[in-house]
């Protein structure tokens, strides 16, 4: 019964809104609420543009969390055009009609808050954290670099210089960014997630005004975006503020998305990197699964048992143990489409990357026939469960949360359906999933050497 009148309450709510509206790409639509966690609600609206927007009021301080997620990222790129998802995420931040070259940061700051952007394969976001005061504000010049981004041959120039800085320095003189785009690069043949988010320095130095105007027109559009609300703020006014600054809009015509399925590896690939670093290096990648299919949260407690702090196995056996390492970590791609399970290996001086890979595949074959103890995945889920619940303890981090599993996903409300999961996990899924995932023909490596060893 509270759902329904929860419902009713939007729903009502919309109505009173859309009788004073003539335009129709400013007249509402309300999607029941949800929960959002024991206490708060996920209100869902979406505007007749198709501007999705997510509330959620919490009004435990006075402060605001504004982000705008664009269904856009470096898998939606083409051969010969990668990284313009990511100069864009610099270009937004220049000038539009209305706001003067460097203002933005400007008028953000000078209202006490602070804003930044950041874009990966699958999307891309734009978040500030403001008082809850600054909402018109906020929304208002949002919906200008929607709308109404310039974009100029110097300023295109200057933001490229900018970004290709961002590679040399990130990529091509820093050892792990070095290697994990080589990872990808091997790993990946077909699929777009061979190139890196970043793009490759020739692509960067390429990129025309044109390319940029004609990339902003197909996916910086209402239709393509979803605006993400948290903090403390009025349900009716927050809708009004958009409505007023984004009502005006036009969707645009999206591509069709396209499915792109990567060829099954049948064995392993293996690539070496000679760089000046004082000790070998071991990156691993297996092709995994996607964040949409169940096995990614069995994945995510494998490999928390397998990495998760100083009692997991690798740390106990090749940290402690045997001191084979000094750095280990892994990490499983959260990509709409199927991607990798990596793990970063740093070895000491002297140790041999054969004696490192052994030990890891006897512990991962100790995975596929022995199950995990009880104490074991008591351990990991209740070290997620912790992650989990402090990636919401504010605001920024709610929007963060729930604007990522709306745009990947399609819905929010999958982020507490995730963290449920992990403690229905068991020893039997753990050991069928490193059974299915964690084969050498499903492998690519990295080996990292000495320049000296190399040249031996």
């Amino acid at each position: 019964m509270p759902k329904k009148t929860e419902q009713n309450t939007d729903a009502t709510l919309v109505n009173r809104l859309n009788r004073r509206v003539r335009r129709s790409t400013a007249r509402w639509r309300a999607e029941p609420p949800q929960p959002f966690g024991e206490t708060l609600q996920l209100h869902r609206f979406t505007l007749g543009n198709g501007l999705r927007v997510r509330i959620v009021a919490d009004r435990s301080a006075p402060v605001l969390s504004y982000h705008t997620w664009y269904r856009v990222g470096s898998r939606h790129e083409t051969e010969g055009k990668t990284g313009l998802a990511h100069l864009f995420e610099h270009l937004m931040f220049n000038e539009t009609r209305r706001i003067p070259y460097g203002h933005f940061d400007f008028l953000i700051e000078s209202a006490g808050g602070e804003s930044n952007a950041s874009t990966w394969t699958d999307w891309t976001q734009y978040h500030a954290e403001l008082p809850a005061s600054e909402l018109a504000m906020i929304a208002e010049i949002e919906a200008q670099r929607m709308g109404e981004l310039v974009l100029r041959a110097p300023q295109v120039s200057s933001e490229k210089e900018v970004v290709a800085n961002e590679r040399r320095q990130r990529v091509d003189d820093d050892v792990e960014g070095l290697a994990g785009e080589m990872l990808y690069a091997t790993a990946f043949r077909k699929h777009p997630y061979h190139w890196p988010t970043i793009g490759w320095m020739q692509d960067i130095e390429g990129f025309t005004p044109t390319d940029c105007e004609r990339f902003y027109r197909r996916y910086y559009a209402p239709n393509n975006a979803t605006i993400v609300i948290v903090g403390d703020v009025d349900l009716e006014q927050a809708l009004r503020c958009v409505s007023r600054s984004y009502g005006h809009l036009k969707p645009a015509r999206l591509p069709r998305e396209r499915k792109i399925t990567e060829p099954a590896q049948r064995s392993e690939r293996v690539r070496e990197l000679c760089w000046p670093t004082a000790a070998p290096k071991l990156l691993l990648g297996y092709r995994a699964c996607g964040l949409s299919d169940p096995d990614f949260d069995v994945l995510t407690v494998l490999n928390d048992v397998m990495f998760g702090g100083r009692g997991s196995r690798l740390f106990r056996k090749l940290v402690r143990d045997r001191e084979f390492l000094t750095e280990l970590n892994g990490t499983i791609a959260p990509f709409r489409d199927p991607g990798l399970y990596e793990m970063w290996l740093s070895l000491r001086a002297g140790v041999a990357i054969d004696d490192v890979l052994s030990t890891v595949e006897q512990e991962l074959t100790r995975l596929q026939h022995e199950p995990i103890s009880v104490e074991e995945l008591a351990r990991s889920c209740n070290r997620l469960e912790l992650s989990f619940v402090q990636s919401l303890e504010t605001a920024a981090g709610k929007a963060d949360q729930l604007g990522f599993y709306e745009t990947v996903l399609g819905d929010g409300s999958q982020l507490f359906a995730r963290a449920h999961s992990y403690k229905r996990v068991t020893p039997a899924d753990v050991m069928r999933v490193a059974r299915r995932y964690l084969k050498p023909t499903r492998r690519t490596r990295v080996h990292v050497l000495p320049a000296e060893e190399a040249s031996a």
